[in-house]
């Protein structure tokens, strides 16, 4: 256990943790944050996305237990979960992107809907398993395009494949629980899911190299190129990607040391005014960077995106005592400060400085 000041009260200490999608963006810095908590991390995922993403630079294979594996191989995932024994369970695993899931509907519907039940029963079968936490997405919501957040009780939709899926996740996420994991019955199962919903994350070494905002400025900004903003006016609930990971962690043991009160769905959003449009957060980019240009590229016959997305945080903060540490600069101040430092840096330590950072604001 490293002297990351630690502050769930070490509880993660010695925990078995199984995070699906560990080589991904969120995955990567939810595995360096529980490795240095002390806990026994095992990661279940397929290949980064570029040689340059944060689990790599990172060296994260060489820190926790590094498994390659698809969630729709559901034996290959039950044997991990059999040789490996974990206590608590972090679904991140998916296909994310908006516009991805255009072109590959059905690919995104198999690996966001299939793989999470395949995932949840996984857990089901397990005799380790006591705590589950599902990420979806804010995007799981009938957006009605509303002035005022989303609440965990709002009916769910989507106008995309990509968040028409992360819709019909949280639909079997519910269904397992009340058939499989009824809080009434929790003596008889004894096991907690709950799911996650997130605004739109942003931080240090994520390459997605398709329609994400961050790593589109950062690619520009390499290569001494304007930085293209195809829906500038789009209006999104920005948050450093360490805050929602706080929120899953505190609901974590939350959910160990009260199961059937805490097992249901949850916002992790950011304050109002870290809401803000896509131009905005690319200029202060630019502002943080040092350097760069923007050039709005709007094209009227690109397919549908929500223009506006906001969630409620309301439950978190009063059940849970969770609440954003950072507004909008801040966040993209640390983001920005990851992309200038790490050629030059020990990624791992850049990372941990940075949640040391966080935890001490």
């Amino acid at each position: 256990m490293s002297s990351l000041s630690d502050i769930y009260g070490g509880f993660f200490c010695g925990k078995r943790i199984l995070i699906t999608g560990h080589s991904g963006f969120k995955g990567s810095w939810l595995s360096i944050w529980l490795n240095e908590l002390g806990a026994k991390v095992i990661g279940y995922a397929l290949d980064p996305y570029t040689p340059k993403d944060n689990f790599i630079l990172s060296n994260l294979s060489e820190k926790i237990i590094d498994i390659r594996g698809d969630i729709l191989d559901i034996n290959k995932l039950k044997k991990v979960f059999n040789e490996y024994q974990p206590e608590i369970v972090f679904h991140l695993a998916a296909q994310p992107l908006v516009r991805l899931s255009y072109s590959l509907p059905t690919e995104t519907y198999q690996t966001n809907v299939i793989g999470t039940i395949n995932v949840l029963e996984a857990i089901r079968v397990s005799n380790s398993v006591k705590v589950g936490i599902m990420v979806t997405t804010d995007k799981c919501y009938e957006n009605k395009e509303q002035i005022w957040g989303y609440k965990e009780n709002d009916p769910l939709g989507g106008y995309d494949p990509y968040s028409s899926s992360k819709a019909a996740c949280e639909i079997a996420i519910g269904s397992w629980r009340q058939s499989f994991f009824n809080p009434n019955n929790f003596n008889e199962h004894n096991k907690s899911i709950a799911s996650v919903r997130a605004g739109n994350v942003i931080g240090g070494g994520d390459w997605a190299t398709v329609d994400r905002i961050i790593p589109d400025c950062i690619n520009s900004l390499e290569t001494g190129k304007k930085i293209s903003i195809r829906n500038p006016q789009a209006i999104r609930p920005w948050q450093h990607v360490l805050e929602p990971l706080n929120g899953y962690l505190l609901l974590a043991k939350a959910m160990w040391d009260n199961p059937a009160a805490y097992c249901e769905g949850w916002n992790f959003g950011p304050q109002a005014e870290s809401i803000s449009t896509v131009w905005d957060v690319a200029s202060k980019v630019i502002k943080h960077y040092g350097k760069g240009e923007l050039e709005d590229s709007s094209d009227p016959t690109a397919v549908h995106e929500a223009n506006m997305l906001m969630l409620d945080i309301s439950k978190a903060l009063f059940k849970l005592k969770w609440k954003p540490r950072m507004n909008l600069d801040q966040c993209i101040e640390m983001t920005v400060d990851w992309y200038k430092r790490y050629k030059n840096e020990d990624v791992y330590d850049l990372c941990v400085k940075q949640i040391e950072k966080y935890v001490r604001e």
